[in-house]
């Protein structure tokens, strides 16, 4: 009879739809959970514990830091550039040494340099930890973390010039990006008595591993100053009574011919491609050409700054 089956499940109510009282849990249920997540991201999961051990490893370490911005360290890498640099007397605060390595000249070289220099750190560390911080380039089993340089400001130089009695002389570089081309300058302005070198803060070679090993050790004598806007450090310089130079191919006047070289002065050298950028070179009290009678349209920045800096040391002597 309708209504009085005794088997059991069977349906005696004509409603069809939703029980009252299911809140949507059935089309809920319909609409899926989205896609699987990664095995990383399960919980539980053993490729999880293994990335949340990754993790906790990697907080406990310092991050690797490399030449660039101000503040941070800069890694020289490979067995023969450890070894230049350490023989060229470039800062360094530790020399890491990879565990088991094949103890060849260039091994036996650095570690000796490094312990007679004293205050370099000598720390051993397996290979994969040597390919963490140098992202993976190939190290050979030595790297050297150089700290940070200590740049001067911009009136720190003219101001120790003043103090010692003598007229300023320095050389400021206009977008030179090679650090050997600023190490080469720095090195000539310790060979003819200047006061420093100053570069901007952007877009320009900083004093890296490279610039201080072509400066052959001159770099620890002669300071560098950074400039944030260096139109505006030529202008201080300008107030100061210096007088500012920069050096052109089509400059008005010749080298020789220039007296301001005599007294307190700032020679601004651009770059081998493009030269003194637009404002730098409106700043400019006078703009100088170098007489090259062989035919060159030009010179690179560190032997450009070695002849202007021989005229002015002659005629100070």
């Amino acid at each position: 009879m309708a209504g009085n089956s005794q088997r059991r499940n069977r349906r005696t109510a004509n409603k069809k739809g939703a029980v009252v009282g299911s809140g949507g849990k059935r089309r809920r249920s319909l609409e899926g959970r989205g896609p699987t997540p990664p095995a990383e991201m399960r919980k539980g999961h053993a490729k999880q514990r293994v990335a949340n051990a990754k993790t906790r490893q990697a907080a406990k370490r310092p991050a690797p830091r490399r030449g660039g911005p101000k503040g941070t360290n800069e890694l020289v890498v490979g067995r023969n550039p450890v070894a230049e640099a350490l023989r060229e007397g470039v800062p360094a605060n530790t020399l890491y040494v990879q565990q088991f390595i094949d103890n060849d000249e260039r091994v036996r070289e650095a570690l000796q340099l490094a312990a007679e220099r004293g205050g370099i750190n000598l720390m051993e560390a397996p290979r994969p930890e040597l390919d963490r911080m140098t992202n993976g380039l190939n190290h050979q089993g030595l790297v050297l973390q150089v700290p940070p340089y200590d740049y001067a400001h911009p009136e720190d130089l003219a101001g120790a010039a003043f103090d010692a009695g003598q007229d300023p002389l320095i050389v400021a570089l206009d977008g030179v990006t090679d650090p050997r081309n600023l190490g080469a300058v720095v090195r000539s302005v310790c060979a003819f008595g200047g006061h420093g070198v100053v570069v901007p803060e952007r877009r320009a070679a900083g004093m890296t591993a490279g610039a201080w090993k072509t400066s052959a050790g001159t770099a620890a004598r002669t300071p560098v100053a950074r400039a944030t806007n260096l139109t505006r450090a030529l202008e201080g310089y300008q107030k100061a009574g210096i007088t500012v130079i920069g050096l052109a191919a089509d400059g008005e006047a010749e080298l020789g011919d220039v007296q301001a070289l005599d007294g307190p002065v700032v020679i601004v050298i651009g770059s081998e491609g493009k030269g003194l950028s637009r404002l730098v070179s409106e700043t400019c009290d006078m703009r100088v050409r170098i007489a090259m009678p062989g035919g060159a349209e030009s010179l690179n920045a560190g032997v450009a700054a070695g002849v202007v800096l021989y005229e002015a040391a002659r005629r100070r002597a």
